[in-house]
């Protein structure tokens, strides 16, 4: 059963940490299998927060999000962010 990584931003501090956050973390991304479905781009908010960039990654399991979340290289990218940006993440098993 696939499993989704759902990034929901909701400050962007420092746009340039945010690029050298994406350029480091799409190879751990990948090495997990994971594929990029939604990334910035248009959004509308409905209810809740107004959110500048959302991003939705697939996994082919929940086991391989929570690993890549987990491994040494998203970490590191990972840590690029604090301070920079304020988000939402969370790991959802699909149907």
């Amino acid at each position: 059963m696939k499993a989704y990584w759902i990034c929901l931003y909701e400050k962007i501090i420092n746009p340039e940490k945010l690029k050298e956050y994406a350029t480091k973390a799409k190879p751990a991304v990948e090495k997990y299998s994971g594929r990029f479905l939604a990334r910035g781009g248009r959004n509308r908010t409905n209810d809740g927060i107004n959110s500048p960039r959302v991003v939705i990654v697939q996994f082919p399991n929940y086991n391989a999000a929570i690993e890549c979340y987990d491994s040494d290289e998203y970490q590191k990218a990972h840590n690029i962010l604090k301070d920079h940006v304020v988000r939402h993440h969370q790991i959802v098993e699909g149907i």
